[in-house]
């Protein structure tokens, strides 16, 4: 009874991620404060035998967070715990935004080596997802993380770091939600740096030709490219020590490239071969000249995800770059009814020993496909879907986890030589399977 009194939880909430691609009704939906009422969530849960999801920014284009059961929304855990200048580190809660974070910590003249594209997510999920950039130098985000504080389902609190349960640690530096609430993160940070992005336009056929010059020449280079056709932009993004400056308009980023381009995208549902028509015109509108930004470098590793989109990610051996990519324009190419939006992203990322990362022992290509939803509506995309995961896993693919994707326990066994190791520690730390739903349990079992 006394729990009752103390925390509150919501009926009748309706939880849906960003893209509004998934959603669920939890049974009840928290917002604690503390570590106490975590506890007493846990405590409830328990005595109920009802299972717990953590949700962060919502942002995973996958039913990752869904439960019928308790969630618990971090938004209040959100504050920034320490700042050690002298090891160039930062611990903060869970549940704070990057967002929020990056701001706090150019103040103090420090910065994230890396940030995903964005920035609405916080600390424990981004981590708990293994969410990534580019950048053949840098690891996943999980990879800057060097302690992290657990709750776990019995309601012990397990400090975790290279040094102090270190199993727990390599396990939880990617813990897909599934092995207690993550209450602090410390990162590893940098001095705060500026970066100079220039984005040019180039072909298919160079940049796979010159790829290892490319990546060479570039900390964090990536490229987009354009399906049903060669063109291609490059972005390298570099430290630089130049003024804050810009060469992108508003009036072309937005009213072309977000209102424009959702119109046409919305006749396409009706025109399907349109979009090879959009894909180059775009390309010519937007993307054919050579653009460039200073900023602070959280503003440039940052971008808009326009409007809502299905999207898949995985991530290949990176010397597969080139085979798989000409196989997924093969695959277009031979099948005029097969329509795929633009851009394929492709960005780079170090090997690492994190057990679940995608880049586990291996410096790897994220292959990014997209398909936008106009107005919300559904665009049929199965077919490039199965096209692609049929591409990827040919070539050792690894698929991102807050993306959707359709492997099973079994793939994950066969992807991941630490899967056995981390489902021991998962099971060791939550026996009952508190902190499971759907997609884990595709996952697991």
């Amino acid at each position: 009874f006394l729990v009752l009194v103390q925390v509150h939880g919501q009926g009748g909430f309706k939880f849906q991620n960003w893209a509004k691609t998934y959603g669920c009704s939890p049974e009840l939906y928290f917002q604690p404060a503390s570590v106490e009422e975590i506890r007493e969530i846990l405590d409830m849960a328990r005595q109920r035998n009802k299972r717990v999801k953590v949700v962060g920014g919502g942002h995973s284009p996958s039913d990752i967070a869904c439960t019928d059961g308790f969630m618990i929304q971090m938004g209040k855990m959100n504050k920034i715990l320490k700042v050690d200048k002298e090891q160039q580190q930062v611990t903060v809660e869970g549940g704070i935004f990057l967002s929020d974070l990056n701001v706090e910590l150019s103040k103090h003249g420090l910065a994230l080596a890396n940030l995903g594209a964005v920035s609405e997510v916080t600390a424990a999920g981004v981590i708990g997802t293994g969410t990534h950039n580019t950048g053949i130098k840098h690891g996943i985000l999980s990879t800057q993380v060097v302690a992290l504080t657990l709750l776990t389902a019995s309601g012990d609190i397990l400090e975790c770091s290279e040094s102090i349960n270190v199993d727990i640690f390599q396990a939880a530096r990617l813990h897909l939600g599934c092995l207690g609430v993550v209450l602090t993160v410390t990162f590893q940070c940098v001095p705060h740096f500026c970066l100079h992005e220039v984005a040019f336009p180039s072909t298919l056929t160079e940049v796979l030709e010159h790829l290892d010059e490319h990546l060479k020449r570039s900390q964090y280079f990536r490229f987009l490219w354009f399906p049903h056709s060669e063109n291609v932009s490059i972005i390298y993004q570099d430290p630089t020590s130049k003024p804050p400056s810009s060469s992108s308009s508003w009036l072309w980023d937005y009213a072309v490239g977000y209102y424009l381009l959702e119109f046409l995208l919305w006749i396409s549902t009706f025109v399907p071969s349109l979009v090879c028509w959009i894909n180059r015109c775009f390309f010519w509108l937007l993307f054919s000249s050579r653009v460039e930004n200073v900023a602070s470098s959280y503003k440039i590793f940052s971008y808009e995800c326009r409007f809502k989109q299905h999207v898949q990610d995985w991530a290949i051996p990176i010397e597969k770059t080139k085979e798989a990519l000409l196989e997924l324009k093969a695959a277009l190419e031979n099948n005029p009814k097969m329509v795929a939006h633009y851009p394929v992203e492709v960005r780079f990322a170090r090997g690492d020993e994190i057990w679940m990362s995608p880049c586990f022992q291996r410096d790897s290509c994220y292959m990014n496909i997209i398909m936008y939803r106009p107005y919300g509506k559904n665009v049929p995309h199965l077919n490039y879907w199965l096209t692609y995961e049929g591409i990827m896993k040919k070539h050792g693919g690894r698929p991102h986890w807050a993306k959707a994707h359709s492997c099973t326990q079994k793939d994950f066994e066969r992807m991941y030589p630490g899967f056995p190791k981390f489902c021991s520690i998962r099971e060791k730390l939550d026996p009952t399977g508190m902190f499971l739903n759907a997609y884990l349990e595709k996952v697991f079992y």
